[in-house]
């Protein structure tokens, strides 16, 4: 089976690699060699929504980001409210055990006929990034320009009196060393990835987003394998997913001493101030959100899994 994925086959710099790379040995050793993985990384395969339809019509996994997933599930967008969880075991019970990805994956199968089958961490929480002055609480955003991955960013910096202009990834570094932005946000492995530390001065720790892709596989695949081939298939994925969180967790503190030994300033924001942000944040993503084609029962299910079901009152 071909398993395609973002980024570089180095697990230095991508955690989806790690994943990708334990689930081969995982998947070959329990199930006997009877089913055995073929790893194509750096998008080899094709774009993500190129991949999504391979992994629909044929026997094939696939890794995919929000890019691929959003267009047949915009569901999944509501997982990404900002600040939504306070460290890395909250969100893993949210997508464990939380009734709302149960729905996602449920809508997921109905709609494409694929399974969801495990939510791959791809590298800590998202952090705030920029060169002017370091950022601690919203109001320091007054006046920034930021570069945003799509229009709920853009929301998300303009309730903190920010400006958002979407930017491809491949050309973040050279916005962010002409001015054309001042900041943006990802977690430590991706400014790392992309060498961010040279054109950005200061790292704020502000938890906002739980960094993650989703690891997809054609339904009538699973569903031609035998009982036991199944149950040794899903064991790997969960030994998978579990080594590579234990990997990732250890790694991103290693990652932000990194950023401080090459030079940045590391902003760890008070509870107070996370309170300020989550104030101002929230509301404007749910917003963004409201405007979308999103049945709100979903909302409403992810915010009584996170415990706030406040914000949907």
């Amino acid at each position: 089976m071909p398993l395609s994925y973002n980024g570089a086959p180095d697990p230095d710099k991508n955690a989806v690699h790690v994943f990708a790379t334990n689930l081969k040995e995982l998947v070959e050793e329990k199930t006997d060699g009877e089913l055995e993985l073929k790893l194509y990384p750096n998008s080899m395969l094709g774009e993500e929504q190129e991949r999504m339809e391979q992994t629909m019509n044929s026997p094939s996994l696939n890794i995919a980001s929000f890019a691929g997933m959003s267009p047949l599930v915009p569901e999944v967008f509501v997982s990404a409210i900002p600040f939504l969880f306070d460290d890395f075991e909250s969100a893993r019970s949210f997508f464990d055990e939380g009734q709302y990805w149960q729905a996602v994956e449920d809508a997921l199968r109905e709609r494409t006929g694929m399974e969801l089958l495990a939510v791959v961490e791809e590298g800590g929480f998202l952090a705030f990034t920029n060169d002017e002055k370091p950022i601690s609480s919203p109001s320091d955003f007054e006046g920034l320009r930021f570069r945003a991955m799509d229009p709920s960013q853009v929301a998300l910096y303009e309730a903190f009196g920010a400006s958002g202009t979407p930017i491809p990834w491949t050309e973040v570094y050279m916005a962010l060393k002409t001015g054309v932005a001042d900041g943006q946000m990802n977690p430590p492995m991706y400014i790392i990835m992309g060498s961010l530390y040279e054109v950005q001065d200061y790292l704020t720790l502000a938890n906002i987003q739980y960094s993650d892709q989703f690891l997809v596989g054609n339904g009538a695949m699973i569903d031609g394998w035998d009982d036991p081939t199944r149950e040794a298939f899903m064991e790997a994925v969960e030994e998978a997913n579990q080594m590579a969180r234990e990997h990732n967790e250890i790694r991103v503190d290693e990652r932000i001493a990194y950023l401080k030994k090459q030079g940045m300033e590391v902003i760890r924001p008070s509870e107070e101030e996370l309170a300020e942000f989550r104030e101002q944040g929230q509301p404007a993503y749910l917003d963004w959100l409201g405007e979308q084609d999103i049945d709100p029962t979903f909302i409403d299910m992810a915010l009584e899994d996170a415990g706030m079901t406040h914000l949907a009152e």
